[in-house]
């Protein structure tokens, strides 16, 4: 699976959990039930945030909005409370749709086996399934899946005209543009139209969000194959997208004090707290609760970080202090921020896929403390995975409040 708020199970707590458990496992069922078995690879991290908006502003939250699911591999053959209803189906249209503009990406830029004619002519068709799939989802929950369409149909155009000078916010527009209308559509489910403007923002940069820190990401994997990355072709350094990455998450934070819920602590978790997280682990300023690192970044109570400008007063728990990467610096290639290591060589899409499903079969996803991202190669956390350490508690606020007053903590 794949997306960027992939929060820790120790610091979700018990409750928070089984709540982005049952939303996880929401998705993909709702995806099984309208489109079949195969449209499970598309289950994200990121699409069952539309789930988790729709239901934390219900006024009513379970009866018709849970179900209790059969026994399924990934749960250890357990049955579970899942998510269901129009925000569970929601997030299937908008993951089939953004799905179907990855495998077209790939497809035009010929990755692995997509050089190949006939290997590309099916994943043409795979990605054409995917998007009416994700259009009639869409429309039967009253959302238009066209404004995701013509994001993709506009984001290739932008990108072939794009190069040094252009504003990277001009590149990053329809990303935003399709994650505003999504984020907005589950106040209209929830019955709250009055959320739709704030959640619209908090929406719009959202989507700069996941365009930045997937082009961070990708920076030198790009490099090295020769790929089009939107930061290299317009220039943008990467204090530049780090800075605007700070900015986009302060603005979600100041959205969602707008917004009205009925019960937000788990949107208000995965929002305010690991999307920080999602951008200090993009720009190698901060590590899980599992090792070590230097947090430059906004992430807050890690635990296993520093804060901006500190440094440990003593080894502690985690060793001998750290020192942060300096431009210059050969540890980092050039990076200010000091970033993970080498990222290793990126799967083709259909072997990533072969990957993934192994990764499912033996329940690997689930239940393994690590495993290899089956098309980064990058070491993902399981989701049922936990720990006993005591570092990464910081924001228990998230646990016993309603209010959203934590976010600047």
């Amino acid at each position: 699976m794949f997306g960027m708020v992939r929060p820790c199970s120790h610091r979700l707590g018990e409750n928070l959990k089984s709540q982005w458990m049952a939303h996880l496992c929401g998705l993909c069922l709702a995806l099984r039930g309208d489109h079949g078995q195969f449209a499970r690879i598309v289950t994200n991290y990121d699409g069952l945030l539309l789930s988790v908006l729709t239901e934390a502003q219900v006024e009513r939250a379970g009866g018709g909005w849970r179900r209790t699911a059969g026994p399924c591999p990934l749960r250890g053959m357990r049955t579970a409370s899942v998510a269901q209803g129009e925000g569970a189906r929601l997030a299937a249209a908008v993951s089939l749709v953004l799905a179907s503009a990855k495998v077209r990406d790939h497809v035009a830029d010929r990755d692995g086996l997509l050089a190949r004619r006939p290997v590309a002519l099916a994943a043409r068709r795979v990605a054409g399934s995917w998007g009416r799939a994700g259009a009639r989802t869409g429309s039967a929950v009253g959302f238009d899946a066209g404004v995701l369409v013509d994001a993709v149909d506009r984001q290739l155009g932008i990108e072939t005209l794009a190069g040094p000078g252009t504003p990277i916010l001009t590149v990053t527009e329809p990303t935003e543009t399709a994650t505003a209308a999504a984020f907005a559509h589950t106040a209209i489910l929830a019955g709250r139209p009055g959320n739709a403007v704030p959640l619209a923002e908090a929406g719009r940069l959202f989507g700069r969000l996941a365009h930045l820190l997937d082009a961070v990401e990708d920076r030198e994997a790009d490099a090295t194959a020769g790929a089009w990355n939107p930061l290299t072709a317009t220039g943008t350094p990467l204090a530049e997208a780090r800075r605007l990455a700070d900015d986009a998450l302060h603005g979600i934070r100041l959205a969602l004090r707008e917004t009205s819920f009925t019960d937000g602590k788990l949107a208000h978790l995965l929002l305010a707290h690991e999307l920080g997280r999602s951008v200090d682990r993009a720009f190698g300023t901060q590590s899980c609760g599992h090792g070590t690192g230097v947090g430059h970044g906004t992430g807050v109570g890690h635990g296993t970080g520093v804060g901006h400008g500190r440094v440990p007063e003593s080894q502690g728990a985690f060793g001998p202090p750290q020192t942060p990467y300096l431009p210059g610096d050969p540890r980092h290639d050039g990076n200010p921020y000091g970033g993970e290591p080498p990222r290793p060589d990126r799967r083709g899409f259909w072997a990533g896929c072969a990957v993934a499903l192994g990764l499912c079969c033996t329940c690997k996803v689930c239940c393994a403390d690590e495993f290899e991202g089956p098309w980064s190669g990058r070491r993902r956390e399981g989701c049922c995975s936990s720990c006993d350490c005591s570092c990464c508690d910081a924001c228990e606020c998230c646990e016993c409040c309603e209010c959203l007053s934590c976010c600047d903590c």
